[in-house]
Order: structure tokens, then sequence, then C-alpha cells
């Protein structure tokens, strides 16, 4: 299908593919692309509307396939220009899909399970997708200065593509997190600047920034620029579906902090079951979020369709958003789809961290931990049918939270000879 050059909110056109307008998720209204996140009917959330009617499937099968290994194989199913492979950017994705089975015999999963391991992106998260996709509608329209409000790894992430993109950065962050993110973010040499509060209390700053002249010429990737910036989650479900061979899984737990990516991933799942890439066959999709900011997991369990929002006291920071932007629609992919939305203690986020590391040799972060925690008590509750297939996202690379284990170190200190050694029980 031909490029599209569409019309944006000032009169100006920019190339986004196969993008053709943003529509309103609560009533459809459509405008323009432009950099707009909110519906001026009723103030809903807007996202991406394609026209994918000229794709032949095949024809398609066969480009994505013969495309890059990073994320830039979707590309015509993305709000991206045909060539955007040649552009400055980070070039994420195409991260492995590992397939458990030391962990699946510990989990009694006998129908075959996964860990999509996105700690392999280059700032060791799945943030990396989603930036990538916002640098090239910030560059569509005319940014300078690339911004976030970030629990962590999206201001990592940010630093690293604006970077590489040659863009400046100034990105927001509670001012209490941990330091290997503080450091990861920091050493891109952009703006790293903490804020007193929250992750909410940053991201309302954030949203006051946008409308103030301070803020003009800056792409705040998941404020103005979030319709694009979540449409990276997207390729997380291209990419399992592809790496099992062009099918569908029967099961998959993703973690939740604003709720985006469980919901980009049902998106993306529908998207390839009308494009005729997939079979279209049923598929559960559950939500995993930590006890100590569980809105979403609340919501569900309750029967409840609004999610109130909480104070988050949690050792997940990266899932420490207390009013979660995408949680109404978190409940109805989860209700949907028959899956469903639980939570785990900070306890058994870290016993999660050690048994997917010594089952498997993958180090992940608190949200990992969070996600494999909740894979296993639903598992344990009924939930998750162990004779199907099941795929677990990994999003982070445990280095960047080593305080959530940092009691775990030397087995024994010995003398430098064989002596010592059997006497610390160690030669069996």
């Amino acid at each position: 299908m031909a490029a599209q050059t569409v019309a944006t909110t000032d009169s100006t056109t920019v190339d986004l593919g196969p993008a053709a307008a943003l529509s309103c998720r609560e009533c459809g209204h459509r405008v323009p692309l432009g950099p707009v996140f909110a519906c001026e009917e009723c103030f809903g959330p807007l996202e991406i509307a394609y026209d994918f009617s000229d794709y032949d499937t095949e024809e398609l099968r066969k480009q994505i396939e013969a495309g890059p290994a990073n994320i830039w194989r979707y590309a015509p199913l993305l709000p991206v220009p045909a060539d955007v492979a040649t552009k400055p950017n980070i070039n994420p994705g195409w991260t492995k899909l590992v397939k458990a089975d030391n962990l699946a015999r510990e989990l009694g999963v006998t129908g075959g399970l996964y860990v999509k391991d996105d700690s392999g992106n280059p700032t060791h998260s799945f943030k990396d997708r989603v930036v990538a996709q916002a640098v090239e509608a910030a560059r569509a329209f005319g940014y300078t200065t690339l911004s976030c409000s970030s629990t962590g790894n999206l201001a990592g992430a940010v630093g690293a593509a604006a970077a590489r993109a040659g863009f400046r950065s100034c990105v927001f962050i509670p001012h209490d997190l941990e330091q290997g993110k503080v450091v990861m973010a920091a050493i891109y040499g952009g703006e790293l600047v903490g804020i007193e509060g929250n992750y909410d209390d940053v991201n309302r700053f954030c949203s006051e920034l946008i409308g103030d002249p301070a803020g003009e010429g800056w792409g705040f990737v998941n404020v103005n620029l979030r319709p694009y910036y979540a449409e990276g989650s997207k390729t997380l479900a291209y990419e399992i579906c592809e790496q099992l061979g062009w099918q569908l899984p029967d099961q998959l737990v993703i973690p939740i902090a604003s709720g985006s990516q469980l919901t980009k991933v049902d998106k993306g799942l529908q998207e390839l079951i009308k494009l005729g890439l997939v079979e279209d066959k049923p598929y559960k999709i559950f939500g995993a979020q930590a006890e100590g900011c569980s809105p979403v997991s609340v919501a569900f369990k309750g029967g409840h369709d609004v999610v109130r929002p909480q104070k988050p006291n949690t050792i997940a920071k990266s899932l420490a958003i207390g009013n979660p932007a995408d949680g109404p629609y978190v409940l109805d992919v989860a209700r949907r789809t028959g899956g469903a939305v639980e939570d785990v203690t900070d306890e058994q986020v870290v016993d999660a961290i050690k048994l997917l590391a010594r089952t498997e040799g993958i180090f992940a972060e608190t949200a990992g931990g969070v996600t494999v925690g909740v894979t296993k008590k639903l598992i344990e509750n009924g939930l998750i049918d162990p004779a199907k297939s099941l795929v677990v996202l990994n999003t982070g690379d445990g280095l960047k939270t080593l305080d959530a284990v940092a009691e775990t170190g030397l087995t024994a200190t010995i003398r430098p000879t064989l002596e010592s050694f059997r006497e610390a029980g160690l030669a069996q």
C-alpha cells in the first residue's frame, strides 16, 4: 500500500505510512494526525486509526520476514514512513522469545511456556520500542526537544534515543528512583530532573509544562505524542506471533503500569487476525500488578468498571503508577478475552525474580518479578490453563533494580586451599 501524506492539525503534511487519522477510543470522533492526545468532543484518549485495505496477506508476510531484525520490519503496520529504517534511531526489538522449559516444569506448565525477554533492547527495557516510535513522530512534527514523565526505564530510553537521533532531551522522574535507573538516564548527556513526589505528581507537572510557553517545541513522548508512542507496544504482539511461527499464543501475562502495553498488545493481536497473518482463535490476556500499587487488580476482582487511584508503595517502581491512564481499557481486555488481573506482594516479587534467574538464567527487574509471580499465582488459582501455551513478558533487566535482591551474595568465603573448600561443604 502506498504511503499516505496526511494533513496535520497545524496544516503541515507528514508521511506516516498507513496511519489515516487519530480516533477517539470513547466516542469514535476522528481528527487529522497531529501532536494531540485528547478528543475535542469528549476528552477521551486518541489512538491511531489505519487504512490496511490494500494489503495482500502473503505479500505483507514476505515483506515483514525480509525486513530488518528490529521493530521496523513491521513498518507497514506502524505510523512511520516506509524509509524509517534508514533514519538515526536506536532500532529496538526482535528480542528473544525464550522457550522456558525449566520454569515450565517448576510451575507445572505442559502446554509450552515462553518468556518474551525485552531486557535485550538497547537500554535494556521494552520502553525502547515505544520511544523509537515516538522519535519518528517528533521528527515528523518538527519538535526539537524530547521529554517524558518516567518511573525510570522510559527516562533512559528517551535519553538514548534523543542522543542517537540528534534531539535535546529533558526528562522528569520521581526524586527517589533506584540509583541504577538514575545513572542510566543521566549518562546520555540530556537533562534529568527529579520531582519531589511520585510518578503521578511528575505526570501532572509535565501536563502543565505542555500548556506553557516554556514547553514550546517539546515532544513529550507519553503525553502529546502518546498516540504514536503507544503503538510501539504492538510490536511485542507482532514478534511473539511471528516467533511462534505466525501463531497466536493461548495465554499471555503482561505487567501493568499505565496499562498501555497490555491494551496495545491486544490491538496488535487483533490487527494480525484481521490481516490474515495468524489464524483467528481465542486467547486470554492476564494483567500483573504489585500489591502495593494494584488499582486495576482491585477493580477487576471487585467487579468494578472504575479504577480508583492508589498511592504507590512497592519495590516495583517501574509499575508504580497509582492512576493508570489505560486502567479501564485493561479491564475491558481482560474481561473480553476471559483473562484476569492479579497482584503479588513485594516478597513474592523477589521470590519470582530468583525463580526466573534460577530456572532460565534470566535476571528480571522487579516488573518481571511481578509478572512471573502473578503467573505462578494464577496457575495455582486455576485461572491459567497449564496445558495451553503461555507467554510471559519480562520487560527489563535486573541490573536496574539491584536493591530488590541486595541480600543475594556470596555462598561462602574460603581460604585459597582445597581443605577450606571442603570444609565449606562445596566439594559435593
